[in-house]
């Protein structure tokens, strides 16, 4: 068993570059096959996940080929008789679901199973079966139910209409598996109360550079205009928001200075915000960001958001900074039922956390869904400790845990972070970092 070995306390320095996004990499992938021609996709990031859409996309007949972050999609050999071959593959990966549109619009009939990914709480598929409703597909939703001992999506149509469709709230996957459903259907779609993510934004572009008229992208009201067909093109995907934030905030955690290029600054106001706030210094130019840690660490109350909020995707990362303040913070994570899993890792490291159910009211003073938040007293520093990544994002918060930690830190259940981060380990080596793979067996 591979594992992350960490000395930690060397405060990082550099300069690095991102690869692509893979939440924007992860929607372009199916939105390719959509095309009448091959599509060319360059800066897409060498990850555990990508490699599994290919698997996928092979198995369902497209031709692919990838080499040096340039991916090549081939659909023109696409056959739905072999949607039953990726059934494993869906069940193992949450992105998954974004073939869901795009074999509808391909098919109009997709039978697949409901799928996984990170254990996060509840993450229902709810917000997608109403945009599917509401462009003509029928599904059989008793076959989702949690009841189902294999839950699957059972959808079909005679055609895909253009409707108006009012997202309950704003959903990454559902605003992009309505797009991946709407583009070629008749008429005119309007998506209200839309996702505003980079990587929403990225997909929408992508379709346009095919040929998709999609206005509104990056606001919450997204029009579309239904085309005949699409043709293959040539794109680059947008430098990885998630990414960026963690290289920062491990900056932050370890009083280093490091700046990470080529990217927009502006997708990341919300994290620089906070940073700031806690009293490091930032600064930014057209396509740059630098971060240089500080102390002390200042308190701070961090809220997940859709964007351009707090992304929750970064909410476990800034737990780690918030235990290194002499302050206490508090982070209510309102987008996942089950994010705080991380902090028993942390409390072995000596952090000093409550988590803890909190009651919001609405304008009417109704309760509402709570969120859970918790409390991380500012113990000033980590020490070294065996600790165990059980989810993507948790497992970067791991290993910037490791890298500010007095001793020693070694981190298992590495497979989760290979989903998201490419080679992790060698971008923080290069920053000055005293960290490495070990195979443990």
């Amino acid at each position: 068993m591979e594992k992350i070995v960490i000395n930690g306390t060397k405060p990082l320095k550099g300069e690095l570059y991102v690869t692509g996004a893979k939440n924007a990499a992860l929607g372009i992938l199916p939105a390719a096959i959509l095309a009448d021609s091959p599509s060319v996709i360059d800066n897409v990031p060498d990850i555990s996940d990508i490699q599994h859409y290919i698997t996928m996309l092979r198995k369902l007949g497209a031709g692919v080929r990838f080499e040096n972050h340039r991916l090549t999609i081939d659909p023109r050999s696409i056959r739905p008789e072999n949607i039953r071959n990726i059934d494993e593959e869906v069940k193992s990966m949450r992105a998954s679901y974004y073939l869901y549109g795009a074999l509808l619009t391909l098919f109009k009939k997709v039978t697949m199973p409901l799928p996984g990914g990170c254990n996060l709480g509840d993450r229902p598929i709810d917000q997608h079966v109403k945009a599917f409703n509401a462009l003509g597909v029928d599904i059989d939703k008793e076959k989702i139910s949690k009841e189902e001992t294999n839950p699957i999506f059972d959808g079909h149509c005679d055609k895909l209409t253009g409707a108006d469709i009012y997202f309950d709230l704003p959903s990454v996957g559902a605003t992009i598996n309505a797009l991946l459903a709407s583009v070629k259907a008749e008429g005119v779609t309007m998506l209200y109360n839309a996702a505003k993510e980079p990587h929403v934004v990225d997909v929408a572009n992508f379709l346009v550079a095919m040929g998709a008229r999609i206005t509104g992208a990056g606001t919450d009201t997204i029009k579309i205009r239904g085309v005949e067909s699409l043709n293959g093109c040539e794109y680059s995907v947008v430098a990885d928001q998630i990414c960026i934030g963690t290289y920062m905030i491990a900056a932050a955690a370890t009083e280093g200075d490091v700046t990470v290029k080529g990217i927009i600054p502006e997708h990341l106001d919300s994290v620089t915000a906070k940073l700031r706030e806690m009293g490091n210094d930032i600064t930014s130019g057209d396509d740059w960001i630098r971060v240089v840690g500080k102390r002390p660490l200042k308190g701070v109350t961090v809220r997940t958001k859709p964007y351009p909020g707090f992304p929750t995707d970064l909410q476990q990362p800034m737990g780690v900074l918030m235990c290194l303040a002499d302050e206490d913070s508090e982070i209510y994570e309102t987008i996942f039922t089950d994010r705080f899993q991380y902090t028993e890792q942390l409390i072995k490291m000596g952090a000093d956390i409550r988590v803890h159910r909190t009651k919001e009211m609405d304008g009417e003073q109704k309760e509402i869904d709570a969120a859970r938040s918790a409390t991380f007293r500012g113990v000033g520093k980590l020490k070294g400790a065996e600790i165990l990544s059980n989810d993507l994002r948790a497992g970067a918060a791991m290993v910037i845990a490791g890298l500010a930690a007095e001793g020693q830190t070694i981190v298992s259940g590495i497979e989760h972070i290979e989903r998201g981060y490419e080679d992790i380990v060698g971008s923080f080596r290069a920053l000055g970092a005293d960290i490495k793979k070990v195979d443990f067996n």
